[in-house]
């Protein structure tokens, strides 16, 4: 097992990373600010499990592919930017044929589908296997044990971390979108922008350089 030392070190520039926003922290914001904060928590959930597969990945070297390979690294990252895009396409959809515009429930999705999108939205990040791959195994100590528990417990202190990180932005977002939700017209507005967020966010994943 890594150090008190090592996980001390590992936290804080985890803590650095996961503070600055990236798809995975956007996509929690726009979905917590147009459907409020219990669907943000849930896409936390969801976007933590993507990272379990990750972390798994890592573990089993399909990280160290994706990254050592230009085929598959772009194959993934279309593939997560269609998708976001999809999200996004879909949100406008959603709210073009919904409930009528007073009605609160107008372009709202499921739970279940929220926490789905959510995963999907992450597993089919690049960036996050780029990350576990070039970034977690500096923190392997070849003297504190194997590698794969150490992987392992590097991996669930991460995510922790970003349990606390991506919550607290649900919970900011949520109130915020709570706050500015009251009529239909700030509604339509909020969602309107949680769509374009999505769209946005799959054209950044497509532009994406793999480095």
């Amino acid at each position: 097992m890594p150090s008190t030392a090592t996980f001390a070190l590992f936290a804080g520039a985890a803590m650095v990373l996961l503070a600055i926003p990236g798809p995975a922290v956007l996509y929690i914001i726009a979905r917590s600010a147009s459907q409020g904060t219990r669907a943000g928590l849930v896409s936390v959930a969801g976007i933590h499990v993507g990272t379990i597969f990750h972390i798994a990945a890592t573990v089993a070297g399909l990280s160290a592919l994706v990254v050592a390979s230009a085929t598959a690294f772009t194959a993934v990252k279309l593939a997560g930017a269609v998708y976001l895009v999809y999200l996004g396409i879909r949100s406008f959809r959603e709210l073009r044929r919904g409930a009528e515009p007073d009605d609160p429930s107008a372009g709202v999705r499921p739970l279940r589908r929220v926490f789905r999108d959510a995963v999907l939205v992450n597993v089919l990040n690049p960036k996050t296997a780029v990350f576990f791959l070039a970034f977690v195994p500096q923190f392997v100590d070849p003297s504190a044990g194997g590698a794969t528990t150490q992987l392992l417990a590097l991996g669930g202190l991460f995510i922790l971390l970003g349990l606390l990180s991506d919550g607290a932005y649900a919970l900011a977002a949520g109130w915020l979108g709570g706050r500015i939700a009251g009529s239909p017209k700030s509604r339509r507005r909020s969602r309107t922008a949680a769509g374009t967020t999505y769209i946005g966010l799959g054209l950044v994943t497509a532009l994406a350089a793999r480095k």
